[in-house]
């Protein structure tokens, strides 16, 4: 079970943070489940600034990895269990960056080695991650979703 191995790995999910405007945190569709946006929010620590200027590599990733838990809250919230989650398939990732910083695969391994982590190979997903100049807040990362449910058993 996921809430196993969140337990045995000492990860504790965050409160969720609902949407900073007119959209869902996170909407079903058949088996699919598409996560909006997130950012690395834990209560009320957000992790804000640049990449490769105001933050390190290693702050980035971490940032990421908030990211990724804030996901996380966000499925178990909306799902009520996530060993509902049969594979994460997708994950793209945009990074905050200052110019000339050109590590942003880096910064989001931070959210894939966590899903990894706790998915084993149905972490393992396609990805994108690029730089951008801003982001909402001046978070330093967001992160989208994208996750196959597990088949609704027959009534």
């Amino acid at each position: 079970m996921i809430t196993d191995r969140l337990g045995a790995l000492g990860i504790v999910l965050p409160p969720v943070f609902g949407p900073a405007a007119n959209y869902l945190g996170c909407t079903i569709d058949g088996d699919l489940v598409y996560v909006s946006g997130h950012g690395p929010i834990d209560g009320d620590a957000v992790v804000r600034g640049k990449v490769g200027a105001d933050l390190t590599l290693e702050e980035g990733r971490d940032a990421a990895r908030r990211t990724a838990l804030s996901i996380l809250a966000t499925l178990q919230a909306e799902l009520g269990d996530l060993d509902r989650i049969a594979r994460i398939v997708k994950v793209f990732g945009m990074v905050n960056v200052a110019p000339g910083f050109a590590e942003m695969p880096a910064v989001i391994d931070g959210c894939s080695d966590l899903l990894v982590e706790v998915f084993g190979d149905a972490g393992r997903h396609a990805r994108s991650a690029v730089g951008v100049a801003a982001l909402p807040f001046d978070i330093a990362v967001e992160i989208e979703l994208v996750a196959r449910l597990q088949p609704v058993p027959a009534a």
